[in-house]
């Protein structure tokens, strides 16, 4: 088997903890060799010490610094949306070439929903992982835009609010407004409008999403062949993945105004998902944080195989 590729993680909170364990127990592929934090006493460090990875908690710089650093070829980023762009502006000046896994909102690079547009933007020095919430709902969103053309298309995720850490909540503004963009350009949709919803419920519940579409009239089997199709592809690296009915279709006879759109009339579209994590190191809940390091992690999976492909040639 080829040498893994040895990635950072920056963010020793949950979701970049989270990822660590992922990469860790993963396909060996991927060489998780250090995680990044600015709390020398936070529980992922800790982790990441007593499991052979380095542990740095003086920042983006304490990793350019360390000696680690000189065999990293990406880097995923799970801080925030501010912090991102001094972490790839510092990044990518000391290491030209080398690739950055964003999970935040901070969309410095294209958006990647890895079963609808990695392919398209596998060479990109930065990918964005859009949010936990784009990257359960824009599948569905391409995949009636298969079928036919997408008018609106409205998301509503539902988040327990144990789940949602400082990061999650100092990103809200960005969430809407990151989600919302790329039901536009990844699910292509002509527009596209994302609410988050904190759910206070105890015990937890899990997240849940609400996927709306307004199109024109279309083969409604298709289109149920389509999402289902679709929902298979991103269970193959979320497991938890899956939908909790069949797709629901209202036909519009009478012209409903859509802010933004005007009137319409035709196909609405409703899909319902559930999102169940696989508890690595974060409660099964918590699928929100799950479905992102789930995606990040397919990502550099695939950039590593198209490097090894590549060596070997």
């Amino acid at each position: 088997m080829a040498e893994p590729i040895h990635v950072a993680i920056i963010g020793s909170g949950n979701i970049g903890t989270d990822l660590m364990i992922k990469i860790l127990r993963g396909k060996g592929l991927l060489k998780a060799a250090a995680l990044v934090g600015i709390d020398p006493d936070s529980d992922g460090l800790r982790r990441a010490a007593s499991m052979g990875v380095t542990a740095i908690s003086s920042g983006v710089d304490g990793l350019i610094a360390d000696p680690v650093f000189a065999d990293i070829d990406i880097v995923f980023d799970a801080t925030s949306a501010k912090a991102h762009v001094y972490n790839a502006e510092k990044l990518l000046a000391a290491k030209p070439g080398i690739r950055l896994i964003d999970l935040t909102p901070a969309a410095i690079g294209p958006y990647c929903v890895p079963v609808v547009n990695l392919e398209e933007h596998i060479d990109a020095p930065n990918l964005n992982m859009v949010t936990c919430g784009g990257q359960a709902t824009i599948p569905m969103v391409a995949a009636v835009s298969s079928v036919v053309p997408v008018k609106y298309a409205e998301i509503v995720a539902s988040i327990a609010s144990k789940s949602a850490g400082p990061g999650t909540r100092a990103n809200i503004d960005e969430f809407t407004e990151t989600t919302s963009e790329a039901l536009t350009t990844v699910g292509r949709a002509e527009s596209g409008k994302a609410i988050i919803v904190l759910n206070p419920a105890e015990p937890p519940l899990m997240m849940r999403d609400t996927v709306f579409t307004l199109s024109e009239p279309g083969d409604q089997a298709a289109i149920e062949s389509a999402v289902e199709e679709m929902v298979s592809k991103v269970n193959a690296y979320v497991p938890g993945y899956r939908l909790k009915q069949k797709v629901q279709f209202d036909l519009i006879e009478q012209p409903i105004v859509i802010p933004g759109v005007g009137e319409f009339t035709g196909l609405k579209t409703s899909v319902f998902l559930e999102v169940e994590g696989a508890a690595h190191y974060l409660p099964a809940y918590a699928g929100n944080l799950d479905i992102m390091t789930s995606a990040a992690m397919r990502a550099a999976e695939t950039i590593a195989l198209r490097s090894q492909a590549e060596k070997a040639a």
